[in-house]
């Protein structure tokens, strides 16, 4: 059975485009982006926020127990919050191997944190989204607790309709926003930001008075906006999600909690930014498949999905169960596709015990399907591929792949479309 981590990531690829639907509902323009790979903990994406002014949680990282009490020291704050670090949800509620319960901890005596990082620190921590014997925590962040008086909720993202970034805010923040633009469309407020211009002061405030801020706050609100977007486009980020972006009883506006998406597009000028991206976490084969730029998503079944492209693969693995069968996984080639990459994604999809056949989905716009063609007969021959194998191929020099398939000699199934693949790959898992 595949890591309740890597069917989460398939399940996320579906709740972005879910969300995104909900808003399309509520303002036709925003599309929210579809996935990330970059991986960043929690304190990465706050040491980000920090160094471009955008105000958060003074905080600490230790790896050690004596380093979270030296930490919590330092801070010199009433009351302390202890995290332990995974990039798993869930945590609060979780289990450590330890004993202990719960990934978050409240105190007000530095001692207290010492005694609950020796806990945490080097234990596995089990939630609802981590494997059965849990995550190993390596660091946790002592960071300084602040009340919450109220919430907001405030996203930037790049915006394919709008061909710029647009802000997104609500006055009811700290719950999915997906429920409000569902439930009150009326309380979601949208910006179109000029990619030359940036945020201008007027578009900032009014943002800030749509999200409830008053007085002083309201300007205060306005200049973390601001700082918000600078972020933004210093990091070439495609989203940055503040929820809560809340204020605190004293008077200040934090951003509590961030979410920020990458644009692995980027990657070559964001080296020090991709460089924290923690594997630590990932199931080993999206590893080995990342060295070959691959995406692979684990999941439950016994049919492998090989596929060009997170949406083709959604569709591949929703045709699959709607005909009877279960996808094992999906792997994305991506566009850039070479001959080596399909040797290398056969090779990753075979060696999964659980695979019981093998649907081959290709759209061949920027991908040579010919190219796919001499992989697949490359992989099948070197390999000795033992199960099934179902291919449907569509797009640029279709023809001539169909050629080389036809005159392999391997037991290779061509399928017209895909619900003829996925009949097929269905069929040939129960006659087995």
């Amino acid at each position: 059975m595949a890591s309740p981590l890597a069917a989460q990531a398939g399940t996320a690829l579906r709740g972005l485009a879910r969300r995104s639907a909900l808003l399309r509902g509520s303002f036709p323009a925003v599309q929210l982006t579809s996935r990330r790979w970059l991986n960043l903990q929690e304190y990465q994406s706050k040491k980000l926020m920090a160094d471009h002014g955008v105000t958060v949680q003074r905080f600490f990282v230790a790896d050690s127990a004596n380093d979270a009490l030296a930490a919590a020291k330092r801070l010199k704050a009433t009351e302390i919050v202890l995290k332990a670090q995974i990039l798993a949800g869930g945590r609060g509620k979780g289990v450590f191997n330890s004993g202990l319960k719960g990934g978050v901890h409240l105190t007000k005596d530095p001692k207290v944190v010492g005694q609950l990082a020796e806990q945490m620190i080097g234990y596995n921590l089990a939630t609802k989204q981590t494997p059965k014997d849990g995550v190993k925590v390596k660091k946790v962040m002592v960071a300084e607790a602040l009340n919450i008086s109220r919430e907001t909720y405030f996203a930037i993202l790049m915006d394919r309709a709008s061909n710029g970034p647009v802000m997104v805010g609500s006055p009811q923040g700290g719950v999915d926003i997906e429920e409000v633009a569902a439930t009150s469309p009326e309380l979601i407020f949208k910006e179109e930001i000029d990619i030359f211009e940036g945020v201008k002061d007027n578009q900032a405030l009014q943002m800030a008075e749509n999200l409830g801020f008053k007085g002083p706050l309201q300007q205060q609100a306005a200049d973390q906006i601001k700082k918000l977007y600078n972020l933004f486009l210093k990091i070439d980020a495609t989203q940055v999600e503040v929820n809560p972006f809340g204020e605190t009883p004293e008077g200040q506006v934090v951003c509590f909690d961030a979410k920020i998406n990458f644009d692995d597009n980027a990657e070559f000028r964001q080296k020090e930014i991709f460089a924290m991206d923690d594997k630590s976490e990932n199931e080993p084969m999206e590893n080995e498949a990342a060295k070959y730029d691959l995406k692979y998503i684990g999941l439950d079944g016994n049919i492998a999905c090989f596929v060009n492209g997170a949406g083709l693969a959604m569709a591949t693995c929703d045709i699959i169960s709607l005909n009877g069968g279960k996808p094992a996984n999906f792997l994305d080639l991506g566009g850039g596709v070479k001959e080596a990459q399909v040797y290398q994604a056969f090779k990753l999809l075979t060696a999964d015990p659980k695979v019981e056949a093998i649907l081959v989905n290709i759209f061949g716009g920027i991908v040579n399907c010919a190219i796919i063609a001499n992989g697949i007969t490359k992989a099948c021959r070197e390999l000795e591929l033992k199960v099934p194998l179902v291919v449907r191929l569509e797009g640029t020099n279709v023809h001539e792949a169909q050629r080389i398939l036809n005159e392999s000699g391997l037991p290779i199934t061509s399928a017209r479309d895909l619900e003829d693949a996925a009949k097929k790959a269905v069929a040939s898992v129960e006659n087995k």
